[in-house]
């Protein structure tokens, strides 16, 4: 593959992650879970392996690929990607559409489906070059394409949105072709290409669910697809891809047990995932809609995905790679990286593309009037230059506000969380920027590391100093600072390690204070609620005390064991 076509797949990939939220928003077929923009984020992602071989490439779309959408745009990339040059493009689209309507049990129109006819259609009729008119005239297919879906979907119509799979493909197609053709122009804002059709309807709900979302990869040798079809034709939103003696799948089951003791029988269980729909439903239908203000922070701080959908919030996501998968760090589970960690596998984190992130900033504007970014400590990560660069150039109106909070972690997460209630509560962008100043001054958070050798496989310290800090037991507590991560003490065990954070609290709380503490996890979630949990409650009985996974790019460099606490003093 040539690297300006290499090039164009990244930002395609790159560009779906940064609005994967306005996916997400309008999810409602074929049922409203809320989760396209995660699902094609986390399946698409392999396109961006650039030095990989492209049978590895279509291997981790199979076992990668997430829910309804993202299983169909993997079959459709599994023959798409294939293309050496442009001059590829059209017969492989053409392929890729076949496999994509072949893969699904009970395809229709008004879906991605769709899109990928009129790419077909579109790339058959534009010759072998694709050039800056030939792009502009695919892409204006695909927005009608896009347009139509609301006309072909009763339920799509009904709830007055265009389909949020098609949406993502042609956000998609709409930077890969950008990119193939250099076109320099910036992109329409999709609020105004789409302006009718982003906002779900309030008369609209969905019936209660309940079952599971699955998704999973056999091994089946000796069996057939007819004997897989068997199994799944009683399922729900079936999709099946072959590849060799290799199947992925993906159902809606109210049993995942039948589903998985049936399947084991055919053949060994090579991967699993699964979401609870009911909770998917019940999130989707509860999450914030209608603002006009806004705010934004990166994932470095730790509030989850979950989290930024009930109360609004745009998480700006850096990327965990454990082993051969990466993805953005909220898509991971926490047991999934600390598993990997506890077994030596490797682990490393990464930042955005400078595109990626320019791509969420303009997303956020796009849709809300002013928006207010909470940056990860700019010692921490290059995050504060890009915006204020991009804003320089694009903000002339300064409807994005920025501060660097010189926080990571439950520090950043803690005024993130604060800061967005008082807007909520006073609606006034002015007063919070202020608000969020004084929270920055005035919270604090300790983290207490258990072992070392985390700190020293990401060269934060030398392996040296970790053995004999872990020989010892040795260890170290730290806070993130402006200035970076400072020490603040070693204690020996778990129960120094809790005698030390109740000083700290005691330094600053009163007793009655009514504080916002927040107290995160790695691998010892029972640990730190059933014990450290308890004792603050008892301390602080008017505190709000809540549990947070520690952000996983913390995680991955201080390791299992590690827990923290953040807290925040009442603000008058």
């Amino acid at each position: 593959m040539d690297k300006k076509l290499q090039d164009s797949f990244v930002s395609g990939v790159e560009r779906v992650a940064a609005w994967a939220d306005l996916l997400d928003s309008i999810n409602v077929f074929p049922i409203a879970d809320g989760d396209t923009g995660r699902n094609l984020s986390i399946s698409l992602y392999p396109l961006r392996a650039t030095e990989k071989e492209k049978t590895k490439v279509v291997e981790q779309l199979l076992f990668l690929a997430r829910g309804n959408s993202g299983n169909i745009a993997s079959r459709f990339f599994s023959a798409f990607y294939m293309a050496q040059s442009a001059s590829d493009l059209a017969k492989l689209a053409e392929e890729g559409r076949a496999r994509a309507w072949k893969a699904v049990s009970d395809p229709c129109s008004g879906t991605m489906l769709t899109l990928f006819d009129a790419l077909a259609e579109a790339l058959s009729s534009n010759g072998h070059v694709v050039d800056k008119e030939k792009a502009k005239e695919i892409i204006g297919r695909l927005e009608k394409a896009v347009h139509e879906t609301k006309e072909l979907l009763p339920k799509l119509k009904q709830a007055n949105v265009i389909d949020a799979g098609a949406l993502g493909m042609y956000i998609f197609f709409e930077g890969f072709f950008h990119a193939l053709a250099d076109v320099t122009e910036s992109y329409r804002p999709l609020t105004q290409i789409f302006k009718d059709s982003l906002r779900i309807s309030s008369s609209f709900s969905e019936e209660a669910e309940s079952g599971y979302c699955v998704d999973f990869v056999v091994k089946a040798q000796g069996s057939s697809p007819e004997e897989l079809a068997k199994i799944t034709q009683v399922e729900d939103s079936a999709v099946i891809i072959p590849e060799g003696d290799v199947y992925k799948i993906h159902l809606h089951t109210e049993d995942r047990e039948k589903v998985k003791e049936k399947i084991e029988k055919l053949g060994g269980m090579l991967n699993w995932e699964e979401d609870n729909l009911a909770f998917q439903i019940k999130e989707f239908m509860n999450a914030q809609a209608g603002q006009k203000l806004h705010i934004m922070t990166d994932a470095a701080g730790s509030v989850t995905r979950s989290d930024a959908k009930k109360y609004g919030i745009t998480l700006l996501n850096s990327y965990l790679t454990v082993g051969d998968k990466c993805m953005p760090e909220t898509y991971f589970y926490p047991e999934e990286l600390y598993g990997a960690m506890s077994r030596g596998l490797k682990v490393s984190t990464s930042q955005a593309s400078t595109y990626e992130r320019h791509q969420f900033y303009e997303a956020v504007l796009s849709r809300f009037e002013k928006v207010l970014y909470l940056c990860v400590g700019s010692v921490f990560t290059g995050n504060y230059d890009v915006v204020m660069a991009w804003k320089k150039q694009h903000d002339l109106e300064n409807r994005i506000l920025v501060i660097d909070t010189g926080a990571a972690s439950g520090r950043l997460g803690t005024i993130a969380l604060a800061t967005n209630r008082y807007l909520a509560k006073t609606g006034d962008m002015e007063k919070t920027f202020a608000f969020a100043r004084k929270a920055i001054q005035t919270c604090e958070e300790y983290v207490f590391l258990d072992k070392l050798q985390y700190l020293a496989a990401g060269g934060r310290l030398s392996k040296t100093s970790a053995f004999f800090g872990d020989m010892l037991k040795m260890k170290p507590v730290i806070s993130p600072q402006p200035e970076g991560a400072k020490k603040v003490g070693v204690v020996r065990n778990q129960a120094d390690q809790v005698k030390m954070a109740r000083e700290k609290l005691a330094a600053t709380l009163k007793k009655d204070s009514p504080a916002f503490i927040m107290l995160e996890y790695s691998d010892n979630f029972d640990w730190v609620k059933n014990t450290v949990k308890k004792i603050f409650e008892e301390n602080y009985p008017r505190a709000e005390i809540i549990l947070q996974p520690l952000s996983l790019t913390s995680g991955a460099h201080m390791g299992p064991g590690t827990w923290a606490v953040a807290f925040l003093p009442e603000m008058d």
